[in-house]
């Protein structure tokens, strides 16, 4: 009973250790963007002129297309293929986790100087537009979402599941789209999580290319106008939280009522 007693204080306190150390940064965020300096006054100008300034919000817009473009892209290219290799071509499974692992063995700035020859061929074909980024975005993706997804295809079984459905007469199709996904559907979910977090964050490439995201925009801020970099970092921090907390929620209410 004393052991059970005193692991909970011990859980306790480091669940606040944890919480101080997550909300401690944000509060300084929002002290700093509230704070009028050399006065002490509090003030929520920084807050207004987010709204007031085009370029951040262009900038707002991208990034979220890009998450978008990103998590369609990625789910389009990578599911598919690790269902169709986990049934047809098991064999080939080390080379497609080789390939999906590959970006991380990559510095981001080999990456940007390996990537201008296609990027030209693709400026020239769809145009010099910041959502191009999503080709690069969807590569840096690949080695956290394949261990997602390698995860939860590694919980069912895929193979039996797959026979079953093509002796009732389902194609292929029917048995990647229809049959299989929803089964992975938490898996799929993670990596979502993780496709957003990577491009709502990501700067280096962007800054790199010249296009203008909502990480370099914010940086660019703080060159000039502080308090508005602070407050604008504080909003993407808690619109990313919230984005991903819809996800999650969705995911709660697809599992049965019974399963946690």
């Amino acid at each position: 009973m004393t052991g059970s007693v005193s692991w909970r204080v011990l859980r306790g306190v480091l669940l606040l250790a944890f919480a101080a150390f997550f909300v401690l940064p944000l509060l300084a965020l929002l002290d700093f963007s509230t704070k009028v300096p050399g006065t002490g006054e509090r003030t929520g100008e920084a807050w207004r002129t987010l709204l007031d300034d085009p370029a951040l919000t262009e900038a707002i817009k991208t990034s979220v297309l890009l998450a978008v473009l990103t998590v369609v892209g990625m789910v389009v290219l990578l599911v598919p293929t690790m269902i169709w290799v986990r049934l047809r071509v098991p064999r080939a499974s080390r080379l497609v986790e080789f390939l999906c692992l590959l970006p991380l063995t990559i510095p981001a700035l080999v990456i940007v100087v390996g990537m201008k020859g296609v990027y030209a061929w693709v400026d020239y074909f769809i145009g010099d537009s910041a959502l191009t980024l999503t080709f690069v975005y969807v590569v840096l993706v690949l080695p956290y979402a394949y261990r997602a997804l390698d995860a939860s295809l590694s919980s069912i079984d895929a193979v039996t599941l797959a026979e079953a459905a093509r002796s009732l007469g389902a194609g292929w199709l029917t048995v990647i789209v229809r049959v299989i996904t929803p089964n992975i559907w938490a898996g799929v979910l993670s990596a979502a999580f993780i496709a957003v977090a990577l491009v709502l964050g990501e700067y280096t490439i962007a800054s790199l290319q010249n296009y203008e995201t909502l990480q370099v925009v914010i940086v660019l801020l703080g060159k000039s106008d502080a308090p508005q970099s602070m407050a604008l970092s504080l909003a993407a921090i808690l619109f990313a939280a919230v984005l991903l907390l819809l996800l999650s929620l969705l995911d709660r209410r697809r599992r049965p009522s019974g399963k946690k």
